[in-house]
């Protein structure tokens, strides 16, 4: 093979890593609703509700509502 095949081959082989590599990052990770990841989420932080999550739960009432809105702080909501 010539230099030029070879040169060929790698910006082909280069071409599928990085199509490869730019799918795998568009993904959001699991706690996350699709698009709601952003780079100005810098503390990994996801909104509060099931509009919030990637997989509607079966059941979710208000009891479940009020947790996952005070979940990082210590403090139970006060609707319990």
């Amino acid at each position: 093979m010539s230099l030029l095949q070879w040169a060929a081959v790698g910006a082909a082989g280069y071409a599928i890593y990085r199509a490869v590599q730019k799918q795998k990052t568009e993904t959001s990770p699991a706690a996350f609703a699709d698009g709601e990841m952003t780079d100005k989420n810098f503390a990994q932080v996801r909104s509060a509700g099931v509009e919030g999550m990637r997989s509607d739960p079966k059941r979710w009432d208000k009891i479940d509502q009020a947790s996952d809105e005070s979940f990082p702080a210590s403090d139970p909501p006060s609707t319990y």
